[in-house]
């Protein structure tokens, strides 16, 4: 008989900032948007969302906030890398009263590591596939580099391909903080990076004010 117990989930205030609305997805909703579990904001700004979920299991997760913000929370105990994106997923154990029950599941023995140990990870995620420094690009900062790395555009030959509307189109996705920017340079200052052509491109940036 699987045994269950109640998770609460809560997202400190300072990572909410001012969402009012947001949705907790992870492994036990298969990250289903149409299924996510809301979260009900509290008086001290944070967001909470209590799940039942199956003990004897480890289970990953983020938060999805309004505006396409997704984001971790920054007190979790363990996180794992999600290779090929160079970004962390929380995760939760949730333990059965015994043990040996919890280390016999097969979920429950995926590699899990400190927040500081998995931004290691990330990092050499990050030099093993020959993720670019895509916020040397006049106008990208590291909000949006992240946005791109969920998009696969992890370099600047990535990004210099990449249309224009594209690139308004994922962030615009991301709310508002975020389609405010105009990618119109980015593909050309980003082929020059490609080339290495240094010089051109901090000559063309000089011309720029907040990539435009």
């Amino acid at each position: 008989m699987q045994m269950t117990k109640k998770v609460t989930f809560v997202l400190p205030a300072e990572i909410v900032a001012d969402a009012s609305q947001g949705l907790l997805l992870g492994e036990f909703n298969n990250w289903d948007k149409d299924n996510g579990f809301s979260l009900k904001k509290s008086k001290d700004g944070s967001m909470k969302a209590t799940v039942e979920l199956e003990t004897g299991k480890s289970y990953e997760y983020r938060y999805l906030l309004d505006g396409g913000r997704w984001v971790n929370d920054e007190t979790a105990s363990q996180y794992t890398v999600v290779f090929g994106f160079g970004v962390l997923n929380c995760v939760v154990d949730v333990p059965t009263e015994e043990t040996a029950v919890a280390e016999k599941s097969p979920l429950a023995k995926k590699e899990k590591v400190t927040k500081k140990t998995a931004l290691k990870s990330v990092k050499a995620i990050a030099e093993e596939v020959s993720m670019d420094d895509l916020t040397k690009i006049e106008g990208v900062g590291k909000k949006i580099a992240e946005l791109f790395a969920k998009e696969n555009i992890l370099t600047f030959a990535d990004l210099s391909k990449t249309t224009q509307k594209k690139l308004k189109s994922i962030l615009e996705a991301a709310g508002t903080n975020f389609a405010m920017h105009d990618p119109a340079t980015w593909p050309k200052q980003s082929k020059l990076a490609a080339a290495g052509k240094w010089d051109e491109l901090k000559l063309l940036q000089d011309e720029l004010k907040g990539g435009k």
